[in-house]
């Protein structure tokens, strides 16, 4: 079978697939996928699917892929790509031939092995990952999480929820402070102490003690918590080590040009696993759910040769802790100046400012108002034009 073949069955996969269809693509497309389930959606995975609230995080419906033709090879990764053959060999010694190879492969959670595999350490990536630790945090009592990123901070918030004492335990200075910066960070962390949890930043994590579980975690400043789980969000690396050895260059990330086009002939990549290369040249991999879509309608644009390409709106994540959704919008660098707009004690706006010019902003539990910054963010205009008191 040739046709279009897409390692990797997440959000990357579905909408690349979906586009293809959409612009008239009538040749075989399949998604390989290394885990059994469909693809299905992974923000749920550390909110509503760890509390309960939702069965199901299907992206589509099994007709979907029906509907359109889209075959669904499950339940076995791939293994290497002979790009001179057009050809990937899965891990069960099956070789499939491809005419256009889009890799999407995504993320693995990084591990702390010195930490040992006691009982109770879970890690959150995958629907089975999700599973696992729902059922630990059913009969948990105490919980230390480790990583205040993104992942951490929504696991810590939805342990709270299940009534599970947390302690959330971060290197930095304080939660999400490289990715948002401290002053931001320190609102975050302000918003979880709020809850009940027990912040402790500027320390790590030196041992997880036991018997048969988790019964301690000891700190690098010497303090013990008592603990029952203990959720690693260490951060997470691109899903790439199949291809080494396969002429596809990776460096952080599968390397491609502006549009997803990879080192190979007839080769993307798209998604969290890819280093898109920017207008200035630089590369950047972007591991955010709403900028796979954009990707995808650049990629399939490219691949068939079609004359409408779409140009990178404004960056845009989102991250749902206790009932307040935090947003970003652009790219605030650790280095940026932070203008704090507005601050009730728990929602806030912030501006951020690099050479005198909005590059980002920053708020939780105000939407609208993040919204309406897009517009500014996108022109560079002056930080002094959008600045009010608070």
């Amino acid at each position: 079978m040739s046709g279009v073949l897409i390692v990797g069955a997440g959000l990357a996969a579905v909408r690349t697939a979906e586009q293809l269809r959409r612009n008239g693509f009538d040749d075989p497309i399949t998604i390989i996928g290394a885990e059994e389930h469909p693809p299905y959606d992974r923000p749920p995975l550390s909110k509503q699917m760890l509390r309960g609230e939702v069965d199901s995080v299907a992206l589509k419906p099994v007709e979907f892929y029906e509907d359109n033709q889209i075959a669904l090879r499950l339940g076995c990764p791939a293994r290497a790509v002979d790009v001179a053959g057009h050809t990937v060999e899965l891990a069960d010694g099956q070789v499939l031939g491809y005419d256009q190879l889009v890799i999407a492969t995504g993320l693995v959670p990084n591990r702390l092995p010195a930490l040992g595999d006691l009982a109770g350490i879970c890690v959150l990536r995958s629907l089975d990952d999700c599973v696992a630790l729902r059922d630990r945090a059913a009969t948990a009592r105490r919980a230390v999480v480790i990583g205040a990123g993104f992942i951490g901070c929504e696991v810590a918030a939805s342990l709270r929820g299940l009534g599970v004492q947390v302690t959330l335990v971060e290197p930095q200075p304080a939660p999400l402070a490289g990715v948002l910066g401290e002053r931001a960070g320190a609102l975050i962390a302000r918003l979880h102490h709020g809850e009940g949890v027990d912040v402790r930043t500027g320390v790590a994590v030196d041992a997880i003690s036991g018997g048969d579980g988790v019964e301690s975690v000891t700190l690098s400043d010497g303090s013990v918590i008592a603990a029952d789980l203990v959720v690693m969000g260490v951060g997470s690396r691109p899903a790439s080590d199949w291809l080494t050895g396969c002429d596809v260059d990776v460096a952080d990330g599968v390397v491609c040009d502006a549009v997803g086009r990879t080192s190979a002939p007839d080769v993307w990549a798209i998604g969290d696993v890819a280093s898109w290369r920017d207008a200035s040249g630089t590369q950047i991999r972007v591991e955010h759910w709403s900028n796979v879509a954009d990707q995808a309608r650049t990629l399939v644009a490219a691949m068939l040769n079609l004359e409408a390409m779409v140009s990178p709106g404004v960056p845009y994540f989102w991250s749902d802790q206790y009932e307040v959704k935090i947003q970003c919008l652009g790219r605030p660098r650790a280095g940026d100046t932070v203008h704090v707009v507005e601050d009730d004690g728990r929602r806030f706006l912030a501006y951020y400012e690099r050479d005198g010019v909005l590059v980002a902003v920053v708020g939780a539990g105000i939407p609208e108002k993040v919204r309406t910054a897009r517009a500014g963010i996108a022109a560079g205009v002056a930080i002094a034009d959008v600045l009010q008191p608070v």
